[in-house]
């Protein structure tokens, strides 16, 4: 049995590293995932162009898609002989605060659930929720990072508290974006969370505007914040404004994300493309994680 999805990358209007609570909007850069099941009891991950990645976060997602959904649903059944192949190739850059992880695992659950022929038969809020469970269990996120991983899975900008895996919030969001990834890499789970805990009081303030309304205000308050936490440079928020309508650190970095008009992003692109590394305009996008 063979199914394939593809989940977009996503950046940051809040980071829930302070308080739980977090908030992402999708980005038009994909994670494609196909899964051939077999009955050889075990899961094996490849990732194209890199046959030294670590597989453990796609192989848990299709296990436990298959031992939540193996049998419609029907926990009585007996999955444990299932297996298969899950092969993973992506355009977003990985450990540089894309949401490489929540796009490989939404991808992962859905093109699994694809191959068993219930895809249509799940919530995708739910779905989500079991690429989550999966990312905890391997140890790439500190918070779960369903704000990271609803936004993928769902399209256009979420609010979330991540203590519950509770969504509070999705709204429609286009917009024009600019990245920015410098060379070095970061990971998310190496992340010095009591220092960004510090920083409680304006990830208040941040949720507040986030759950207004005012997604470009928040991610830029973010972006001085966490900056500030996580020992990132704060030009290249400098250098964004006031072209950008918000401009952010996504994640726990080293990427910087900036939304707007196009034609204001592209002056901000002239300054970021001084920088070492890779700069790109894309969109927002608003479809989630889809088959494919």
């Amino acid at each position: 049995m063979h199914g394939r999805a593809e989940a977009p990358a996503a950046g940051t209007v809040l980071n829930a590293l302070a308080t739980g609570v977090g908030s992402a909007f999708a980005i038009d850069a994909v994670t494609t995932v196909e899964v051939d099941l077999d009955d050889s009891g075990a899961f094996r991950g490849e990732v194209a162009g890199a046959p030294d990645a670590d597989t453990a976060l796609v192989e848990r997602c299709a296990e436990l898609a298959v031992a939540e959904y193996g049998h419609g649903g029907d926990r009585d059944g007996d999955e444990s002989d299932v297996g298969g192949t899950v092969r993973t190739d992506s355009e977003v850059p990985m450990a540089a605060g894309l949401k490489s992880s929540s796009a490989a695992a939404n991808a992962t659950v859905l093109a699994t659930l694809d191959a068993l022929g219930v895809a249509d038969d799940v919530d995708r809020e739910d779905a989500c929720r079991v690429g989550v469970r999966a990312a905890r269990d391997a140890g790439v996120t500190v918070t779960g990072a369903f704000d990271d991983a609803s936004a993928s899975m769902l399209g256009g900008v979420t609010v979330t508290d991540n203590r519950e895996d509770e969504l509070l919030a999705r709204d429609e969001l286009d917009r024009d974006v600019l990245v920015w990834t410098p060379p070095e890499r970061a990971y998310s789970a190496d992340a010095d969370v009591e220092r960004c805990r510090r920083v409680a009081p304006v990830a208040d303030l941040v949720a507040d505007l986030a759950l207004d309304g005012e997604f470009e205000r928040a991610m830029t308050v973010n972006g001085f914040a966490f900056c500030a936490a996580l020992g990132f440079p704060a030009d290249p928020l400098v250098e964004a404004l006031p072209d950008a309508a918000g401009v952010s650190l996504s994640g726990t970095g080293p990427s910087f994300v900036a939304i707007g008009e196009r034609d204001a992003l592209s002056e901000v692109r002239e300054q970021w493309n001084e920088r070492e590394g890779t700069t790109w305009l894309t969109t927002t996008q608003t479809d989630g994680t889809r088959r494919t």
